[in-house]
Parts: C-alpha cells; structure tokens; sequence
C-alpha cells in the first residue's frame, strides 16, 4: 500500500474512533445512532477505507461495553460490509451493505448474548443505520466527490 493510502486508512480509523467516542452516549447501548457509520460508504471512493474502518470499529468496540464478542464480531461484520460496499462501489447497492449487514449480524450476537428480540433488534439497528448512512454518509460521499477528493479507481 502506498504511503498516502495508508495515512488516509489510518485516518479513517482515527476519525472513527474519535466519533464514537465524541458521541459516545448515541455510538453506545441498546439502541445506538453511531454517527461514525456514515464513514461506512468510504470504500466506495478508497479501497484503503476498508481496512481503515476495520481498525476503527475495532478499536472503539473496546469502549462499547460488550466485549470481546463485540470487539471481534462486531469489527467483522464492518470489515465485510466494507468489502461489500466497495464491490458494489459503482452502483447504487453499495449504500446496503452498511445497513443490512449490521442489522443482521449484530442483532444476531446480541440476541445470542442477552436473547433480546432478534428482528426487534434488526429493526432498531436497520433504522439507525439507515438514518446515518443515507443521511450524512451520502451527504460526505457527495462533498468528496464534488471537490475532487475520490481516489483513482482501481
């Protein structure tokens, strides 16, 4: 990886973190409105954005409070969303993988963990996820489109 792709991966993680933990009463809970996913759709400008949310989520599911499980499943499913968004990067699809994901498989570990209403919880994720991502994540995709800030295709 080149040295500006992985400077802009570390960037990710850190701005990530940072609203997480900035927002931590909305990033963390029961029903969560975690502003941090409107960086989800980066992949769809930088491949390296992968990765950079990868390290991201993973580190600020240390602060959530569910643990490992959280830590490691939770870092997982945005890792594949991620990868996701980016293989649909070209069409309208790779808004969903963001949403969809998380609403599925979180609420699947969470219904596993403290058996909460597993499409109760697909709901409620669904929403927020939703809310965020065609909300200030479109908006930030627009922005850096608009200014010349996507990456070269690759």
């Amino acid at each position: 990886m080149e040295r500006e792709r992985i400077v802009r991966a570390a960037v990710i993680a850190a701005v990530y973190v940072v609203l997480c933990l900035a927002f931590q009463p909305l990033s963390y809970g029961v029903v969560q409105l975690r502003l941090a996913e409107a960086l989800t759709l980066l992949p769809i400008l930088y491949p390296e954005a992968i990765l950079g949310l990868y390290i991201g989520a993973l580190i600020a599911n240390i602060f959530g409070g569910l643990g490992l499980v959280d830590i490691i499943c939770g870092s997982l499913v945005t890792l594949l969303a991620a990868y996701a968004t980016y293989l649909l990067r070209d069409t309208r699809l790779a808004y969903l993988p963001p949403i969809l994901f998380n609403a599925l498989f979180v609420s699947a570990y969470l219904h596993l963990l403290f058996n909460w209403p597993y499409w109760l919880n697909v709901i409620s994720i669904g929403i927020s996820q939703a809310l965020v991502v065609f909300t200030l994540g479109h908006g930030l995709v627009i922005l850096l489109k608009k200014y010349g800030i996507g990456a070269k295709r690759v």
